[in-house]
């Protein structure tokens, strides 16, 4: 367990940074052999286990999958406002020689013959840039095609979560995290197989939103000033391959609403841009935002613009139509 106490500087300091390298990340242990996956995760697991096993190039990404459960940070960079893949592979190519060396002095001390290891060692460069080139290969062939869908996944929740801190507060913020974090005031609980506990102002807290987090949770501890822990961004079943959507004679909903307006209804558990839906059901942004318009107009969805982005969420009309034509408690439902 880690224990993050956080007072009300250590609040005010707390940022929300993008990483598609940690997302590559955590995506790499979700496609091990042995890991059975949730539905969004299913379609695009088969081509990540081809690419890691029949492309020669990603050999160099074993050490992080080999069940070593501590890394150092030059194998994965805190995120520092880069957004782009190519950008953080610089980083890592850029490390240098004797940051390297005492990476693996702290995280590997008695194994530095291993053979995933030793070449950190002789050659830091060499061995970067191996490192760098693994995960660019990894990168084209199993998560270049859904990285514009995965980043606005991930740009959305950044956009949600900022929103959520500046007009409900950190309890707000905290509390719906995910399941595996805990908050009680003034601590966030974070479930990993180590116990580490950090005192208010020790360092600053980095959230980084990631699809891929059924893979691992990610906490990169080696930097003296910053504490960057991964979280789950919400709307992973994006990463599906669109499904014909059979008819259905027991969908209340869509009798009334029509297929069309009920999926995006039922799409909307938090606030999504257009293309955030169009992405989860496979449909073109023009359809959704004609849905929507309707939707609005009937005062079962609302809109609000963060930034350039405009996002829709359900009204309390909305959430009682939802429950009712879904046979729930309608009370409850908008409570």
């Amino acid at each position: 367990m880690i224990r993050i106490e956080l007072d009300e500087p250590s609040l005010g300091a707390t940022r929300i940074a993008i990483s598609p390298l940690w997302d590559a990340f955590c995506s790499l242990h979700l496609a091990l052999p042995h890991r059975a996956l949730s539905l969004p995760y299913q379609d695009w697991v088969v081509r990540a286990r081809e690419v890691l096993r029949e492309d020669d190039r990603t050999h160099a990404l074993r050490l992080l999958t080999d069940g070593l459960l501590s890394f150092p940070d030059f194998l994965l960079p805190r995120p520092v406002g880069a957004t782009s893949i190519e950008a953080e592979l610089e980083t890592v190519r850029a490390t240098p020689a004797d940051v390297v060396r005492a990476g693996v002095a702290e995280h590997y001390a008695g194994l530095e013959d291993h053979p995933q290891i030793r070449p950190y060692l002789a050659n830091p460069e060499a061995a970067c840039g191996a490192l760098a080139d693994a995960y660019a290969a990894y990168w084209e062939g199993a998560l270049a095609a859904h990285w514009p869908t995965m980043r606005r996944l991930v740009e959305d929740e950044v956009l949600i979560r900022a929103r959520t801190f500046a007009t409900e507060g950190v309890d707000a913020l905290f509390a719906g995290l995910e399941s595996r974090a805990r908050w009680t005031p003034p601590v966030l609980e974070l479930t990993k197989h180590i116990d580490a506990q950090y005192r208010a102002g020790e360092r600053r807290l980095l959230l980084v939103p990631v699809v891929f987090a059924e893979g691992c949770r990610l906490y990169s501890t080696d930097d003296p000033e910053v504490l960057a822990v991964s979280f789950q961004a919400r709307g992973a079943a994006a990463l599906r391959e669109p499904r014909p959507d059979p008819a259905d004679t027991g969908d209340r909903l869509g009798l009334p609403l029509g297929r069309g307006r009920a999926s995006v209804l039922r799409q909307l558990g938090g606030p999504l841009t257009t293309a955030g839906i169009s992405d989860r059901l496979g449909l073109a942004p023009s359809t959704v935002s004609e849905h929507l318009s309707v939707l609005a107009e009937a005062d079962v969805v609302t809109r609000h613009r963060i930034g350039r982005s405009v996002y829709y969420q359900l009204t309390d009309t909305g959430r009682a139509l939802l429950a009712l034509l879904s046979g729930e408690d309608v009370l409850r439902a908008v409570s």
